[in-house]
């Protein structure tokens, strides 16, 4: 027989690992909010030593970037996503040591420090060298997927936000105007629904305030919201139909230039109980799938949601907290302390204790604040064939100083933080079962609405 030559053997040694590269298992790590203000590298215990081996064991890891990067030469806008967020531009080394590659930025702090903070976080952002989507100098741009390859396969990401001041909103040019940079928005309408008698009593208190009558019919516009008449009350929400159709329009776009999808929402919004997504994020994840996402992720009520697997493809309406440090920002605006009612005297840990009253209110004293998960999906030969959560602490209960930093959570938390998602599944068909402290999807349990 025989022999091949060097060049022939290093090329058949190619084109296993080329053919290969599509049937390998791939892996990803989701991590929900990170609002990092200290650093991450510094401990070795155990329980955090464990969970970013978890994370930079996937092939590719991702989190939601609820944070500003920059060195105070921004202003202020005068209205923040509910604190004026920032943190040193270097602790964005400690996120790449905890293994991230792709960050969100469309989310309610983007447009803290205005235009220019988003754009020296950008600058920030892709110098440490992580992937990044959500913003962007027009609409188009924010909209637009970001991309990151691997040896094993490429990874579209399409970050979109439904909580935002409407200040940090992109915009589009047009007639001569530029466009205006921004976030990739996601809006929808609220429609309350009430009965006769509640209709009947709004609009007598519309023509009090105002001294004019309504207009007749079912319909009547009262402080700024729509309301209907209904046998019982509710409020529906729906997705803005241009929106969804363009945010559509680059999945499917996306999703033919990448072997893996991810959409990524940052959204407050509940349907009644902060656990349960309000109606109109449900309509936009399974739009999103429709159009050819691979999977769905959620983040933004700092608490975690059910997960639904629809169509065989998973949604994750929140993955909670991941990293929650907003009690330790270096600086505030002058407006925080104005809001509070502070004098010139008071420093950053004096509006804390006012606005958590001394950790008795608030986030401090909310145990679920401090819980999230890292959902790890893994495809084989492209088709999902695992998902499993691992349950996250934040410490809760712990010092100012010490809470805020993720932890594989111990037995007791972690069983605690399984079984809500486990429940908060169940309305959507979804069976989680827990093996060793972590939870697996039943993937076999899958929605069609």
């Amino acid at each position: 027989m025989r022999r091949m030559s060097i060049t022939t053997i290093a090329l058949v040694l190619l084109a296993a690992a080329l053919s290969s590269q599509g049937t390998a298992p791939f892996t990803m790590a989701l991590a929900g909010d990170s609002i990092i203000t200290r650093r991450l590298s510094i401990y070795s215990e155990p329980a955090h030593t464990k969970l970013f081996d978890l994370i930079r064991a996937a092939d590719a890891s991702f989190t939601n970037l609820e944070m500003l990067f920059h060195d105070y030469e921004p202003y202020p806008m005068n209205e923040s996503g509910g604190t004026w967020m920032r943190a040193e531009p270097s602790l964005l080394k400690d996120l790449v040591w905890a293994g991230f590659d792709l960050v969100a930025r469309a989310n309610n702090h983007a447009g803290d420090y205005g235009v220019e903070g988003m754009r020296i976080t950008t600058k920030h952002v892709a110098e440490a060298g992580l992937v990044q989507a959500g913003v962007g100098e027009s609409l188009g741009e924010a909209r637009e997927a970001a991309f990151l390859d691997t040896p094993k396969g490429r990874i579209a990401l399409i970050s979109v936000a439904s909580t935002f001041p409407d200040h940090s909103r992109a915009g589009r040019a047009r007639n001569g105007v530029h466009a205006r940079p921004g976030l990739n928005p996601l809006r929808f309408t609220t429609t309350n629904v009430v009965t006769r008698q509640r209709f009947d009593e709004l609009r007598a208190i519309q023509q009090e305030l105002t001294g004019r009558a309504p207009s007749g019919g079912d319909t009547l516009t009262f402080m700024r919201q729509r309301f209907v008449v209904g046998e019982r009350a509710e409020v529906r929400t729906e997705p803005r139909k241009e929106d969804v159709e363009e945010i559509a329009a680059v999945v499917r776009n996306a999703s033919r230039m990448a072997d893996y999808t991810l959409v990524t929402v940052h959204a407050h919004e509940s349907g009644g109980n902060r656990s349960v997504p309000a109606q109109f994020l449900v309509t936009f994840a399974r739009a999103m799938i429709d159009a050819g996402a691979d999977l769905f992720a959620g983040h933004g009520p700092h608490v975690v949601r059910g997960i639904e697997m629809y169509k065989g493809k998973p949604i994750l309406y929140s993955l909670g907290d991941f990293i929650f440090q907003n009690e330790t920002l270096q600086r505030m605006p002058a407006d925080s302390y104005d809001d509070a009612g502070m004098g010139p005297e008071a420093g950053v840990a004096d509006f804390n204790d006012k606005r958590f009253n001394n950790d008795k209110s608030g986030f401090p004293a909310d145990r679920e604040i401090w819980e999230g998960i890292v959902a790890v999906p893994k495809w084989e030969d492209r088709k999902l064939s695992e998902l499993a959560i691992y349950p996250v602490s934040l410490g809760f209960g712990k010092p100012r100083t010490e809470r805020g930093r993720p932890l594989l959570a111990d037995a007791a938390t972690g069983r605690k933080i399984l079984d809500d998602v486990a429940k908060r599944s169940a309305p959507f068909g979804t069976t989680v079962t827990v093996r060793e402290g972590v939870g697996y999807v039943d993937l076999g349990r899958t929605s069609s609405y």
